[in-house]
């Protein structure tokens, strides 16, 4: 039973006419028999078609159904009246419908309906030519529970679904479900067009529209095992990409309306995408509307014999203008044409949908750069090509090379699977420590050092400055009362002298004494109004003298704060090109471990096919999928553990940082403290000071 099924209420067949997949059915050999013209009619269809046919001597098409029929052959010897008289009267029916021509019912003996008992009484009889119907829900019922037995027991013979009777609207289910099982007769409500039927028409419009299509090789072969639900590529087939670039769309419809594209995936329930990729509304525009949008990628198909690739074009009030359904087993790539049906599957003359179609094989994630270096080996050259390349480009040939024995290579795990404690990968060791003594020497610190000095020397200029104006202007001022004392003095001895010359040393006695008085009180006035300018000055001098060493502390602290916030600025700089270099540390690391998964898993799946042990291919099969489920397992623990190993560097690189970060801050006030402590020093050895 290796066919889906379907049929047409009309067809006809010529000359010689045959089907492979049936033949084995009837006999041995292949039947050939002249029919100028044959045609089956049906009256009164039912709501509920079923349909499977055979060829049969002489050719005649048998096809289960619940009404009359009207057959219509010419051949060469044809049953006269009364020889038909004799088999009706002869003819003796004892089934459930006793409406049917005893010549009709004769011809049904090559598919026996029995009642389902279970799977395990099927297997246990394994008779090919009896067959079972399935209501749907019974149906689904057997796919949740035992699909894959279902999938097994169609391999071996046929199994019949059928609506269910709650169905009182005439409407469908989705038959791809029972496809994926492996379901030869999948019955439907021809006279509703929904989706159910539309992919129905659309699949089986595949392989020239003769109603019958091949199963794949694994839901055929006993030795193979499917699982409908799996998400995993099935072994032997190879899972597929599919894009679907939506361009524009051609006579769409006469009306000004918008119109937007939706494009679905049927197939196993992994496979099934529907309503998540659709364009934009394009609107005012049903006859050449431009969509132009990023590909719709299928990322992952992991059956393409049974998916379904569905383009359906709606107006902006959701109304269905056009359908197709496409195989994805006989999609064609590249820019394409799709002509689009009715919700009915009638042939649209004009609407079309421009799209760009690209299939490609399905490369997991990681595998990439295996793909491509396996696609494009010479761009791969190995390491001793390469070396020997260098070589040649330094004048050495290859004949002056000699073969030397290689030794063999200890294998190294790939991460720390046996010892817990293993340490691999970066270490933090490897990462340079950061000393604020270095940080001393960066050339943003030695110039803001430069500046501060040269803002410093600057202040101190200023400071000299105004010490030599003021002692200037103090000197200036000592020098002015010291002149005019000197000359009051000597106008009183000149006066004196002037008196003794004009009367007489003698005469003048009390003179002299008088002016002696007056010296002395001149240079006793003098001398009070010196001290007073004396102290006077050295108050200013050591106002001056406190105000600039004032300054330059404050200065100095400044620039103490100022080095603290550089130093701080450029540690923090440091920590995160540390930060930088631990990622990529492990950003190597990381595609480091995954290449070498990527090779530990291909030498173990070669090594499982050059096993002599395994005896058959099932076998062996059977070992690589072990071997890959395990190692899947086991390379996401491992990454896992990766992971977290990294996470625990990073937080370890963050303690250390701040810890650098905290005795640099101790660092500082401390420098601030011992700075505002000499600052104090200084106020403190202030003396007075006066400069005469």
């Amino acid at each position: 039973m290796e066919c889906f099924s379907c049929s047409q209420l009309k067809f006809s067949i010529t000359k010689s006419t045959t089907h492979p997949c049936l033949t084995p059915l009837v006999s041995n050999k292949p039947f050939h028999t002249k029919i100028e013209y044959f045609r089956l009619r049906v009256k009164n269809p039912c709501p509920y078609m079923f349909f499977f046919s055979f060829f049969l001597p002489p050719v005649f098409v048998c096809i289960f159904w619940q009404h009359d029929w009207v057959v219509y052959t010419k051949q060469g010897d044809d049953l006269t009246q009364e020889d038909e008289a004799v088999v009706v009267a002869n003819y003796h029916y004892t089934g459930a419908t006793t409406n049917i021509h005893p010549l009709l019912s004769g011809l049904v003996n090559y598919a026996h309906p029995v009642k389902f008992q279970g799977f395990d009484i099927a297997e246990e009889r394994n008779i090919h030519y009896q067959m079972s119907s399935f209501n749907e829900s019974v149906g689904l019922g057997y796919i949740k529970t035992q699909c894959i037995e279902f999938v097994n027991y169609n391999k071996r013979q046929m199994s019949r679904i059928y609506p269910k009777g709650a169905r009182v609207e005439s409407s469908n289910y989705m038959p791809q479900i029972f496809w994926n099982a492996g379901c030869q007769m999948v019955s439907l409500n021809f006279q509703t067009p929904d989706l159910g039927m539309q992919l129905n028409q659309g699949k089986f419009e595949y392989n020239a529209s003769c109603g019958y299509l091949l199963k794949p090789d694994f839901m055929r072969r006993p030795d193979r095992i499917f699982d409908p639900f799996s998400e995993s590529p099935v072994d032997g087939v190879i899972a597929a990409t599919c894009s679907v670039k939506v361009i524009s769309g051609q006579f769409l419809s006469d009306k000004r309306i918008g119109t937007y594209v939706e494009v679905d995936m049927y197939g196993l329930p992994t496979d099934t995408i529907r309503k998540e990729h659709r364009t934009r509304v394009v609107p005012n525009n049903g006859l050449n509307p431009v969509y132009n949008e990023e590909a719709f990628i299928f990322r992952k198909v992991v059956l393409p014999d049974l998916a379904v690739l569905r383009i359906a074009v709606y107006d902006e009030n959701s109304k269905m203008i056009g359908q197709r359904i496409l195989p994805l087993d006989g999609l064609q790539a590249g820019y394409r044409h799709v002509s689009l049906r009715t919700e009915g599957n009638f042939p649209l003359s004009l609407p079309t949908v421009f799209c760009y179609i690209e299939l490609k094989t399905y490369v997991p994630d990681g595998l990439g750069d295996l793909v491509d270096a396996l696609s494009a080996p010479l761009q791969y050259l190995s390491q001793a090509e390469k070396r020997a390349e260098a070589l040649k480009s330094m004048g050495i040939e290859e004949n002056d090379i000699s073969d030397v024995p290689v030794g063999g290579k200890k294998k190294v795990p790939t991460t720390p699977t046996g010892d817990k404690n293993m340490k691999l990968g970066p270490d933090l060791s490897s990462i340079p420590k950061i000393d604020g003594e270095l940080l001393k020497s960066d050339k943003a610190f030695m110039k803001l050092l430069k500046k501060q000095s040269k803002d410093l020397e600057s202040l101190k200029k200023k400071h000299t400055k105004d010490k030599e104006m003021m002692q200037k202007s103090h000197c200036t001022l000592v020098d002015k009362m010291v002149s005019r004392h000197d000359k009051d003095k000597l106008t009183q001895e000149k006066n004196l002298e002037k008196a003794i010359k004009k009367k007489g040393e003698s005469n003048c006695s009390d003179l002299k004494v008088e002016t002696e008085n007056r010296v002395k009180s001149l240079v006793n006035d003098h001398k009070g109004k010196v001290r007073e300018v004396v102290s006077s000055q050295t108050k200013e001098w050591s106002s001056m003298i406190t105000r600039h060493s004032a300054e330059i502390s404050e200065y100095l602290e400044q620039h103490i704060y100022q080095q603290c916030d550089t130093l701080k600025k450029l540690m923090i700089q440091q920590h995160e090109e540390q930060l930088k270099l631990l990622e990529m540390m492990h950003d190597r690391e990381t595609k480091e471990t995954k290449s070498q998964q990527a090779k530990q898993s291909m030498e173990m799946v070669k090594s499982v096919n050059q096993d002599k042990s395994c005896k058959n291919k099932a076998e062996k099969d059977r070992r690589v999928r072990e071997v890959q489920s395990n190692n899947t397992k086991k390379f996401v623990e491992e990454r896992k553990r990766l992971a977290m190993k990294q996470e625990r560097e990073k937080e370890q690189l963050k303690k250390q940082q701040d810890e650098d970060l905290e005795v640099l801050r101790k660092s500082n006030e401390k420098l601030i403290e011992q700075q505002r402590q000499e600052a104090q020093e200084a106020k403190l050895a202030i003396k007075p000071e006066a400069v005469v």
